[in-house]
């Protein structure tokens, strides 16, 4: 392994030359390659031409590169991995992608930045030790109706998708992506930041786009409840594509979307497609291996369990119009559409105070952990049935809950 971190020093961060010397046990590409089958074709010949160029192969890289451009001919890193390759039969390869005379040259020096910088995450990234039987130490619950969860990572600039088993969540793929210039954290219009948060994926976008959008846009709900209860404002934060002349963009170059080569958003259609798909933004997400983490998995079950049983009390308290008790679920920070917890409570203690019977059943429920705050948050989605003498209501439900000391409380209840 420390040979490993040695050649991803080499090129990920790209501080040393080219052409470092070959390891002495054996080839470097095979060792790494021959474990990471299954991954995405473009990446994993982007990684063996950055290896075998290591080796000092630049004969081997450049029948590599030559493969993958086939495969993605817009893939810009690609060329110009490419172009030292052919400048290294006139000198030799002392830098990626020579900034300077770049520069100089062609004023071209933040491309090639963002270039270096997309060949760096990716091959961090390829080299890791993830696995499948990783997966995101997240509270995660889905609905009857949900089959697939969409996680990014902006951290590592990867979009993970699992899909819902008996046994938890089951990794499927995941994707290399781009987020804002500036980062993450989002807070107002312009400020080419991503968001961090749970967000629901709408349906594909049907009208006109324009090309900067590439094969396809999926619309998030941003800003969110909480979102505008923090007075985070803009929009348009989408999953989408790339322009039609490049595979791919550097990871911090969009205007705050989350962006895919257009190939692997085709890829995410199928689940994307119904609309409402969970999507969660975090930075720099804790990894559970599910093969070894038994106590951490029996950990989530029984906070699901400790949530699920708060849920179950706050339903029944209100069906038993005992107001106080009923009250008692919701946070002194409580949030709705028409205000704060005191009104909140007036509201519900002058219209229970005939102890109207009432009949209310809950369905479908979802939960999802709420990434970016001290305490922890979930966001809970189901289907209510309301029934009482003047009113009946089927509608689907969320709710925020927060940990407080210990108890789950409500922090925020409204129409999904």
């Amino acid at each position: 392994m420390q040979n490993v971190l040695k050649y991803l020093l080499i090129i990920g961060c790209l501080v040393l030359p080219w052409n470092a010397t070959a390891v002495n046990h054996g080839s470097l590409t095979d060792q790494l390659l021959g474990q990471k089958l299954g991954r995405n074709l473009v990446e994993s010949l982007l990684v063996k031409s950055l290896l075998e160029i290591t080796e000092g192969k630049t004969k081997e890289a450049f029948n590599t590169v030559n493969e993958l451009i086939k495969t993605a001919p817009n893939f810009k890193l690609a060329y110009l991995i490419r172009g030292d390759l052919l400048s290294a039969q006139g000198r030799p390869l002392t830098d990626f992608g020579n900034p300077e005379a770049a520069l100089a040259r062609d004023n071209m020096g933040d491309e090639i930045n963002g270039l270096r910088d997309e060949a760096k995450t990716r091959i961090e990234y390829y080299l890791s030790e993830k696995n499948t039987a990783l997966q995101p130490n997240l509270l995660v619950k889905m609905s009857d109706t949900q089959q697939h969860i969409i996680v990014v990572d902006t951290a590592k600039s990867r979009l993970f998708v699992y899909k819902k088993t008996d046994g938890g969540l089951q990794y499927m793929a995941d994707y290399y992506v781009t987020i804002g210039k500036n980062g993450v954290g989002k807070q107002v219009q312009g400020d080419k930041r991503t968001p961090l948060g749970v967000y629901f994926a709408g349906q594909k976008l049907m009208q006109p786009l324009a090309d900067m959008y590439g094969d396809g846009a999926y619309p998030l709900n941003y800003p969110n409840e909480l979102d505008q209860h923090q007075n985070k404002k803009g929009s348009g934060i989408w999953l989408h594509g790339t322009p039609t002349d490049t595979y791919s963009r550097p990871p911090r170059a969009s205007d705050g979307c989350v962006v895919l080569s257009n190939p692997d958003l085709k890829s995410l259609a199928p689940i994307l497609q119904r609309g409402k798909t969970p999507v969660i933004i975090a930075d720099n997400i804790d990894w559970l291996d599910t093969s070894q983490s038994t106590s951490e998995i029996e950990a989530q079950a029984s906070e699901k369990q400790v949530l699920q049983k708060a849920i179950d009390d706050w339903r029944n308290d209100w069906i038993s119009q005992d107001t106080e008790d009923y009250l008692s679920h919701y946070s002194k920070k409580f949030f709705y559409s028409d205000g704060g917890f005191q009104k909140w409570a007036d509201y519900k203690r002058s219209i229970q105070a005939a102890k109207p019977k009432v009949a209310i059943e809950i369905e479908d429920i979802s939960m999802f952990s709420y990434p970016g705050f001290e305490e922890p948050i979930i966001l809970v989605n189901f289907v209510q049935d309301f029934r009482s003498p003047t009113l009946k209501n089927r509608m689907l439900k969320r709710q925020y809950w927060v940990n407080e000391n210990g108890r789950w409380k409500i922090i925020y209840e409204g129409a999904a």
